[in-house]
């Protein structure tokens, strides 16, 4: 297959989010299965400090409101793959610092901004003579795609015939822009409805995607669910979602074993594996050395690794953490995002300079120390789309304490004492969202790395796990082809229709 993958953040050119990362990684796994991949991502300042794309002899002209805007076409490669990047260049709408906006807050022109880009795709598949079979959006930044497939195109045009999948990453990110921007887009007044673009008196970008692709992803089985039948995870799509729910799927993102690995990873200070496990041992030493902690093998070390915001569970912590510390452990903590949790952190080194290790900051090596040395990984999200810090805790033999929903619910299977015996227990989770659940799900943990056997053969569940993006990609090929298959038997039905008004 022919697939045009679509996305506004692809690592490792620009980055805000996991979209990122998943652009940056799924392709690549797609390409090795034998499907011809090129990604589309805009040209940001970002892009061009650290790469050099070629430019090349391709202009495109896209309409923005009554305006003709030009942009240029520079190509490139994905590292260590074959995939094709092309690149959307315009310095008016990209050359910035930002990707969606600055310390002052989103741009004010992010409408125009992603209707350039959203169209801008369509005329270079077009330019390059791109007959892709599949058009693979994500996010609200290109939720006009499938729109524009559908409405903006002749039916015989090379881009109206491609199928369109639209992937959701993070429903709480929708693109909402006030009605009288519906100009901009060149899409008329009459798709601007409450069945297809407009959301409370706004226009809807994430909604546009979700009513005109043919198929909707999300990123994990139970988020799709979540999303379709929880009015505050459907942040008011859910309606919409479950209108379509034939169409709604979820596939869990995968990670890349080529980067978060323990016997290849050169980040951390000793490498180990399933069958050798020594080296573990020496992580946690250096971790506890480098959180300024006393190295003790005797004490579990509790990491965690987050932006530190409501949805991931900070206020449960917030509540929690002084009788959590009253347990025999370290905590070892790296991240940023809300002030008041930066000032409960702070405090907290505080009131357990012992016992507790916190790192205000993003740093990559210390991220997989984290996951290396800890003994548990905490990851208590109100919601949680899929999640990929519970997968490379899994692969490094650092058992995930999680709250059951979306990607979490998904991938980890509780420690109980039937499947523990069954050989499928791989972490603990808790669903009710209070911190008495969460404070008895951790003095479980702990009481299961007390009993070493027990402890060991959850480590090793998880360990032997696959969450490759080899297995995520294959499920999107499956996806693909069901959705051409979808389209191929959709177009007889409507030529007939046609005939039959004629």
């Amino acid at each position: 297959m022919k697939i045009a993958f679509v996305s506004s953040e692809v690592v490792p050119f620009s980055k805000t989010g996991g979209l990122a990362d998943v652009a940056g990684a799924l392709p690549k796994f797609l390409a090795q299965l034998g499907h011809e991949v090129t990604i589309f991502t805009p040209l940001y300042r970002a892009v061009k400090t650290g790469f050099k794309p070629r430019k090349s002899r391709r202009l495109i002209s896209v309409p923005v409101g009554s305006e003709r805007v030009r942009g240029e076409l520079y190509t490139g490669t994905l590292p260590e793959s074959d995939v094709k990047v092309v690149f959307i260049s315009n310095k008016k709408y990209f050359d910035r610092e930002g990707l969606y906006g600055d310390a002052a807050g989103d741009y004010p022109d992010n409408c125009s901004r992603f209707v350039f880009f959203s169209r801008g795709v369509l005329e270079a598949i077009k330019a390059l003579e791109i007959e892709a079979d599949i058009i693979h959006s994500n996010d609200w930044q290109a939720g006009l795609i499938p729109v524009y497939c559908r409405v903006g195109y002749a039916p015989e045009d090379a881009v109206s015939s491609a199928a369109n999948i639209f992937t959701i990453h993070n429903m709480a990110y929708q693109g909402l822009f006030w009605h009288w921007d519906i100009p901009l887009t060149n899409i008329g007044w009459e798709h601007f409805n409450y069945r297809e673009l407009e959301f409370y008196g706004k226009i809807n970008f994430l909604k546009g995607g979700i009513v005109f692709a043919d198929t909707i992803t999300t990123v994990s089985p139970t988020y799709a669910k979540e999303i379709q039948s929880d009015e505050e995870l459907g942040a008011g799509l859910d309606g919409v979602l479950s209108d379509r729910s034939e169409d709604v799927f979820g596939v869990i993102n995968g990670i890349d074993y080529t980067v978060w690995n323990p016997e290849i990873d050169d980040l951390i200070p000793a490498k180990f594996s399933i069958d050798d496990l020594s080296g573990k041992a020496v992580c946690k030493s250096a971790l506890q050395e480098a959180a300024g902690l006393p190295v003790r093998s005797d004490v579990p070390v509790v990491g965690m690794i987050s932006r530190l915001a409501d949805q991931k569970g900070l206020d449960l912590i917030a509540d929690g953490i002084d009788e959590m510390m009253r347990e025999d452990i370290q905590f070892v903590l790296l991240g940023t995002g809300l002030e008041k949790y930066h000032v409960l952190f702070r405090q907290v080194a505080k009131r357990h300079p012992k016992k507790a290790g916190i790192f205000l900051k993003f740093d990559n090596r210390l991220a997989h120390m984290i996951e290396a040395g800890s003994d548990m990984f905490l990851m208590p999200s109100r919601y949680e789309p899929c999640g990929l810090n519970q997968m490379f805790s899994l692969k490094y033999g650092t058992v995930p304490v999680v709250r059951e929903t979306g990607g979490l619910a998904d991938t980890i299977t509780d420690a109980t004492e039937a499947n523990v015996k069954a050989g499928t227990a791989n972490g603990f989770s808790f669903r009710p969202y209070k911190v008495a659940t969460l404070l008895n799900t951790i003095k479980r943990a702990l009481d299961a790395w007390a009993d070493k056997p027990r402890w060991s053969a959850i480590v090793r569940t998880g360990m032997s796990q696959d969450w490759s993006w080899a297995r995520s990609a294959s499920e999107y090929v499956k996806l693909y082809e069901h959705t051409l298959n979808k389209k191929a038997a959709a177009v007889p039905a409507a030529a007939s229709d046609r005939k039959e008004k004629r």
